[in-house]
């Protein structure tokens, strides 16, 4: 699958990255910051792991092993073009198991009469910062598919959005099921 005997290559240092497929972009083409930051989610998720209860834990390993797929799927684009191997690309069973997480995790929480500030534990600080992240993931692959001769799968759409809202689900479950949420009033400070 992905051998690294080296981790310098040097073929990067004019500003341009290889693709799954070996064709060259810039380091500041579209695709590459999407994928990036589906790369700095999966980071920031790491830093919640550290916190997380084990259930949850074991959610989020699940979860950075989808985000390295998508990080696959969308460093090779579909081009039409046969490729010497079969492209990993997102299914929409990994969307069904989000959705799936979402329910169970939500069932134990009371419905919400306020936004919720980032915040409480550090477990649901992080993973609100992580929900940002991705929300930026999914702005950018919104705007990669919509950008000519760019393709990119429903599920791979799908997944970036489920996953925002695991992950404020999420953070709710960490601030003890919601008891420790930091709730939002309107004009509080005027």
């Amino acid at each position: 699958m992905v051998t690294l005997n080296r981790i310098y290559t040097r073929t990067g240092d004019k500003g341009s990255t290889a693709l799954a497929s070996g064709a060259r972009r810039s380091k500041a083409d579209l695709r590459i910051e999407t994928y990036g930051t589906v790369d700095e989610t999966n980071a920031c998720i790491g830093l919640v792991r550290l916190h997380a209860e084990p259930d949850l834990d074991a959610m989020l390993g699940l979860i950075q092993n989808d985000l390295f797929d998508l990080g696959a799927d969308l460093a090779t684009p579909e081009t039409g073009e046969p490729l010497p191997y079969e492209p990993l690309r997102m299914v929409d069973a990994q969307v069904k198991r989000l959705e799936a997480d979402i329910d169970a995790l939500n069932a134990h929480l009371s419905p919400l009469k306020s936004f919720v500030l980032p915040g409480g534990s550090a477990a649901a600080a992080n993973l609100h910062l992580a929900r940002t992240i991705c929300r930026r993931a999914e702005r950018l692959a919104v705007a990669l598919a919509a950008t000519e001769g760019e393709i990119v799968s429903a599920p791979a759409l799908q997944y970036l959005n489920r996953l925002s809202d695991f992950l404020f689900v999420a953070s709710r479950t960490a601030n003890a099921n919601g008891a420790d949420d930091v709730l939002w009033v309107p004009g509080k400070n005027r």
